[in-house]
């Protein structure tokens, strides 16, 4: 019961990238998709991932500790990323090619993050059936459009339909990869210290993505409205998620 949740917990991302195919590369609603993914990766970060990270890694350590090793790991995250700058291609800000590459780094930040996602999940049903399908729930709104922003960045290139579809097969099926190591894992679950070790790396590599990747092609768009209320309501739809768990 618990791996079928994980399961149909990470077909939202998938479910986000079909809208995009339907609407067919509308401009005004694929730049909509990725402010509104936008907002939610913020904040992911700014409300779940940081106090998560830091609740974690306190299992083992000081405050003061715990956030010197955030940093530390963040700035790790954020290295390995622009390690990858180098060698995944398209990276050209000049034109829509630059959005692959983002899309490409996303989606290997957020396989991580939801790998962790669904071994979270999994063991929640542990706790209770209630706490585990509300946490299901919450996860599943924040994945639409976490889905719809990846697809869109590769989309928006007009020749990347099969790659869009490959990767937001990837992040969907990584939350049940999760759900599959809690589950085979389970006499023996990697301790809170160490997943707070790798949420800080993967923390790491979203900053990366939103700051210095993501937030140029929110600005680039000319329609403030739009970049306004996508923002926000990706912002809303995390805090509703988080709301809902």
């Amino acid at each position: 019961m618990e791996i079928l949740f994980t399961l149909m917990v990470g077909m939202f991302t998938f479910l986000g990238s079909i809208i995009i195919f339907v609407i067919k590369n509308n401009k005004k609603v694929v730049d909509f998709s990725i402010t509104i993914g936008f907002g939610v990766l913020f904040a992911l970060i700014l409300l779940e991932l940081i106090p998560e990270t830091l609740e974690l890694l306190q299992t083992r350590i000081q405050v003061v500790q715990s956030i010197v090793l955030v940093l530390l790991l963040v700035g790790l995250g954020i290295g390995v990323l622009k390690i990858l700058d180098k060698f995944i291609p398209d990276h050209d800000a000049s034109n829509n090619k630059n959005l692959v590459h983002i899309g490409i780094m996303t989606s290997i930040a957020l396989v991580i993050h939801n790998i962790l996602e669904g071994m979270a999940i999994y063991t929640s049903f542990n706790t209770s059936m209630k706490f585990g399908v509300l946490l299901s729930v919450g996860v599943a709104l924040h994945n639409i459009p976490l889905g719809m922003s990846i697809t869109s960045m590769f989309y928006k290139n007009g020749k990347d339909n099969k790659r869009a579809l490959l990767m937001s097969v990837i992040v969907s099926l990584s939350t049940f990869v999760g759900g599959l190591i809690a589950w085979i894992f389970s006499g023996f679950m990697f301790e809170d210290f160490s997943k707070g070790i790798i949420l800080s790396i993967t923390l790491g590599m979203l900053i990366y993505i939103v700051l210095f990747e993501l937030l140029e092609h929110v600005l680039e768009i000319k329609n403030k409205r739009i970049t306004v209320f996508g923002v926000l309501l990706g912002f809303s739809l995390l805090i509703f998620s988080m709301l809902l768990g």
